[in-house]
């Protein structure tokens, strides 16, 4: 799964340490999301979602194989 994260991180101008505190995860949370070590909980991509004005599917985006 591909995701604009780091995109649209530097959009708003926030730091991962930025973003983290908004989300109330750690900075490590949203470095392994941006390289795609990590999927988020639904929750958590909801509340990113939100915070960007974007869909989940905008966000986060399902390869095919």
């Amino acid at each position: 799964m591909k995701n604009l994260v780091k995109v649209e991180r530097a959009r708003l101008d926030l730091t991962q340490a930025d973003l983290a505190e908004k989300l109330g995860v750690s900075r490590q949370t949203i470095h392994a999301i941006e390289k795609n070590k990590f999927n988020p909980s639904v929750i958590l991509a909801l509340k990113m979602a939100k915070l960007f004005n974007l869909t989940v599917e905008e966000l986060f985006i399902i390869e095919e194989e």
